[in-house]
């Protein structure tokens, strides 16, 4: 998640390393879909088990940043390959990659995502190597049940980089890449109850780089004749922790400092605020950046520094498709547990946001277990993405999120629906911006 940060409110249970019992499973609203297609699709996932396993463990044991997933794009590529799909290497970026594969004539496109890039010195921190996988075993199990159970239409699955703070699916999107597809699906590991899925939203994020300018001069000897841009940055910094006491609860607004050739006895004439601004809607991070800009500029006029702003770029809030949602939820409660709509990802971003923006999308995050203060984004949640439990939570989301994608190939009334919820919600934040 780009510069994930848990949420507040936390789940009444999280599922710790070592826990065992599994929470009873909520009952469905309503029978499920074709529960013969959704056995099909179990045996499919089970019968890759060992071979999705090895897949998450090599991503896993070789971490690679952001737009550098060579080898990760080279091992999900070739394994996608041998399991019959279309592949296009390097697809429109360079450690982007596409799969496809159609069956009979016509029919809708569903499309997938398999996210691969990990953390500097933390490695796979946010369980990308999870996602990867959990990709490549719906693109693999929905096409199995096309074939057996004669379905037509298209999957096409992306395999997107650098997701950590760099917004690949951004540029996928601005490419074209999801041009094609009618929904798009995938799913994220984070701490929550034991055998849980959760449909929560995600925080609107937008990245400004505020690079400070001044003039180098002694320390000591004569710190009148400099201008001091650390003490610009620092000043900014001190704005907006005081402005925070009248911005809105959802909203975050957090910071490192980066400087070139410091030294103590000089006077720093450069120093950059990398800030990032979030709130839980599009709309409300917008109104939140308005107020957050005059911090950056006060800075510069109270020392005498040169200011440049420039806005990196953001990602959305997620808007889960009502009608895959409710979907996803009956047979998550049906066969493998419970769901609910806080844990997950409220208190992250993702790419993903902006996809949601532009198609029918879903995004739950499953349950992995973890340990005291071991969530996203810590050494400790790296460790918990390569455990068994971790890999079977991982595929019983996969299982699911396959039979979702199976109703809106077979079921013309659900996918209108879809496409209905997915209008109502357009509409709605429209109003907002």
């Amino acid at each position: 998640m780009t510069a994930l940060q848990l949420s507040n409110s936390k789940p009444s249970s999280v599922w710790r390393a070592g826990d065992t019992d599994k929470p009873v499973p909520v009952h469905p609203n309503e029978a499920l879909f074709r529960p013969d297609i959704l056995d099909a699709i179990e045996r499919t996932i089970e019968g890759l088990d060992e071979q999705l396993r090895a897949l998450s463990l090599e991503i896993h044991g070789h971490p690679e940043l952001g737009f550098e997933e060579k080898h990760t794009h080279d091992v999900l590529t070739a394994f996608i390959a041998k399991h019959g799909f279309q592949v296009t290497e390097h697809y429109l970026l360079p450690t982007a990659w596409r799969a496809v594969f159609k069956h009979g004539s016509g029919g809708r496109t569903i499309g997938v995502n398999s996210e691969m890039d990990a953390l500097p010195a933390l490695g796979h921190a946010c369980g990308h190597n999870l996602i990867a996988i959990a990709g490549v075993a719906v693109a693999c199990a929905l096409k199995a049940a096309m074939e057996k159970f004669d379905i037509s239409g298209t999957v096409e699955l992306l395999g997107t980089p650098a997701e950590e703070g760099l917004s690949g699916k951004v540029k996928l999107l601005e490419l074209g890449a999801y041009r094609s597809m009618d929904v798009c699906l995938m799913c994220h590991p984070a701490p929550g109850p034991k055998g849980s899925a959760s449909l929560s939203s995600c925080l609107a994020v937008q990245r400004i780089s505020v690079e400070y300018s001044g003039h180098t001069a002694h320390a000591a000897l004569s710190p009148h004749e400099g201008i001091n841009a650390l003490d610009a940055a620092v000043l900014a910094y001190n704005n907006i922790s005081a402005l925070r006491q009248q911005l809105k609860p959802d909203v975050r607004v957090h910071g490192i400092f980066e400087g070139r050739d410091w030294a103590v006895n000089v006077i720093p004439d450069n120093a950059k605020y990398l800030c990032y601004v979030r709130a839980s809607t599009r709309a409300g991070q917008e109104a939140a950046l308005k107020r957050v800009m005059p911090s950056f500029e006060a800075a510069a006029l109270a020392t005498g520094c040169e200011v440049k702003i420039t806005i990196i770029g953001g990602t959305y809030d997620l808007r889960q498709n009502k009608a895959l949602g409710d979907e996803l939820a009956n047979i998550m409660c049906s066969r493998y547990g419970t769901v609910d709509y806080e844990w997950g990802i409220a208190g992250a971003s993702t790419d993903f946001g902006n996809v949601s923006y532009d198609m029918p999308s879903l995004h739950p995050g499953f349950a992995i277990p973890t340990v005291e203060n071991g969530g996203n984004h810590t050494p400790q949640f790296a460790e918990a993405a390569a455990t068994v439990e971790a890999h079977g939570a991982c595929l019983d989301i996969s299982k699911a999120l396959t039979m979702t994608a199976v109703r809106a190939l077979l079921d013309g009334t659900f996918f209108a629906e879809i496409k209905k919820t997915f209008e109502e919600d357009k509409a709605e934040r429209e109003k907002t911006l």
